[in-house]
């Protein structure tokens, strides 16, 4: 007969095994994804604690898996952030004049984009979670391509206006998606460092953005500049979409080109997050806890105050650029060093979070807004023909990247719960999305080159944001104490037991935050 440690890990994978007489930990609704749960209770019996990998093997396996996801999502990022500033510079090679755009409508036409985003994000977070991932990224990337390609020939603003929505709407997958992809195969501690990573390639976007720019301002051909803009671009969007259906996985139970041996280790690491992996049947009381976790709110304001600053410079950067002075070439050139130094400061924000001691994510986040208001606050004050000196200072601005990078380590590190966590990450876009609405509305024309009400609301934003960042760390760690006091109870009645078998036992189950009794929040 099996003994008692054998038959613990063999029910692993598949009931809670604590008392029923606390629902809060034990409830019989709760139950494990067993699509692949004879892989997770063989990880779990083959690992069964973490000084059973050994860390020269885990650093190799490590690197490994590095290269299979990080390359991939990065240059998903990448074609996502050109995507984005497609509008930008169509702006400076004359789609305002070839389409008429007057008033507000080159401002409505950088807003409506996210109001596809806003209808759309939370549903299709919630086909995501049924929906193999990868596969479900991938057709979004098409279609997305697919759709900046039709802009090509659009020919007034009412038409361009319905395939700017249907875009943002096929794009509202892509941030939770890439977040999901990072908790589903790395620890919390590997989190921030990997988030910067494909986070950067937001600045090679901004910088590539600009190279492909002046390439497409140099073509001499029958259409217009911005034609060969949307063209173009949509049609490598829609190719690398087809591209990344072949090569990025759905799961750490199924990745390519790793041994059985290997998938076991990238299961087992995952013990320690205790925020589950994959859970494909949505679990609607946990969209109700997401909604009553004031956290969630926090979460989405800080994504709401993240997006003014972003939504602006996504859409006005080469106006405002082009403003110092500069002539339309030369102005997407001048995009380059910006995308570079956004690179350069989400790198700097990862090295600043992996030599600091623990818990000292929020403290690097408020760090990195320092120059970002230094910058809008110079860029405000600076004499008007100080040009260079104003170039500068909205180069710095772009240091609040690196916190939010962080910032979204917090999101993923500190929500349990499969349905849960998609909400949670849809949420945080949809305030991003209402920030990225408003945003090109306080760049006004009547205030070109200067947009000082545009710059004014970067300011204030990154403000906001810097409290909010002391705000979650006193709420993570006034969290992590009640979780002490729950867990010293429920010990001294005998309910659960400080072992390796207790995380074993709640590590995968599709527990929230909030259930789990062995979660830690970090901050």
């Amino acid at each position: 007969m099996a003994n008692k440690d054998e038959l613990t890990r063999m029910e692993v994978c598949d009931t809670i095994h604590v008392e029923q007489s606390h629902p809060s930990i034990r409830d019989p609704e709760i139950q494990v994804d067993q699509t692949h749960a004879e892989i997770y209770r063989e990880a779990l019996q083959l690992f069964p604690d973490d000084d059973s990998i050994d860390k020269a093997t885990e650093r190799k396996l490590r690197r490994k898996l590095d290269w299979h996801i990080l390359p991939l999502l990065g240059m998903c990022y990448f074609f996502y952030y050109v995507d984005k500033t497609t509008m930008s510079y169509a702006a400076i090679f004359g789609i305002k004049d070839d389409l008429k755009l007057h008033g507000t409508q080159y401002s409505w036409l950088s807003s409506v984009f996210y109001f596809g985003w806003l209808i759309w994000s939370i549903p299709s977070n919630l086909i995501m979670q049924r929906s193999p991932p990868s596969w479900y990224l991938s057709i979004n990337i098409f279609l997305w391509g697919a759709l900046l390609m039709c802009q090509t020939a659009a020919g007034n603003f009412t038409v361009l206006v319905v395939l700017r929505v249907l875009s943002g709407a096929f794009e509202a997958i892509a941030d939770p998606a890439f977040m999901l992809f990072t908790s589903m195969f790395y620890t919390r501690e590997e989190q921030p460092s990997r988030i910067s990573a494909w986070y950067a390639w937001n600045g090679i976007g901004v910088a590539g953005g600009g190279l492909i720019g002046y390439g497409i301002g140099q073509i001499q051909g029958t259409l217009p500049a911005w034609r060969y803009e949307f063209l173009i671009i949509g049609a490598l969007c829609a190719s690398w979409g087809i591209v990344l259906a072949f090569l990025l996985p759905n799961s750490p139970t199924t990745i390519r080109n790793f041994t059985h041996q290997e998938r076991l280790m990238l299961i087992a690491r995952m013990r320690h997050n205790q925020t589950g992996v994959e859970h494909h049947k949505v679990e609607w009381y946990q969209i109700k806890e997401a909604l009553l976790d004031y956290k969630t709110w926090l979460f989405m304001l800080m994504g709401f105050v993240s997006a003014v600053p972003n939504g602006g410079i996504s859409n006005f950067s080469t106006l405002v650029i082009k403003g110092l002075g500069f002539d339309t070439l030369h102005t997407a050139l001048l995009g380059i060093p910006q995308g570079v130094l956004v690179s350069i400061w989400i790198g700097l924000g990862a090295l600043a979070n992996h030599y600091m001691p623990p818990n000292s994510r929020t403290l690097v986040c408020a760090a990195f807004m320092l120059p970002t208001i230094a910058g809008a606050l110079g860029f405000l004050l600076a004499p008007a023909d100080a040009y260079v000196g104003r170039l500068i200072c909205f180069y710095l601005t772009g240091s609040y990247q690196a916190s939010f990078v962080i910032c979204l380590s917090l999101i993923t590190s500190n929500t349990g719960g499969h349905s849960k966590k998609m909400i949670v990450s849809g949420i945080i876009w949809f305030g991003s999305c209402i920030g990225s609405i408003s945003s090109p509305f306080f760049y006004k024309t009547s205030q070109a080159p200067t947009y000082h009400l545009g710059i004014g609301s970067l300011l204030v934003s990154n403000v906001i944001e810097l409290a909010l960042f002391f705000v979650l760390r006193s709420a993570f760690k006034w969290e992590n104490r009640q979780k002490e006091k729950k867990r010293a109870t429920l010990q001294d009645t005998g309910d659960i037991k400080n072992s390796r078998e207790a995380l074993n036992i709640t590590a995968f189950q599709n527990l929230t935050d909030k259930e789990n009794p062995n979660f830690v929040y970090c901050y």
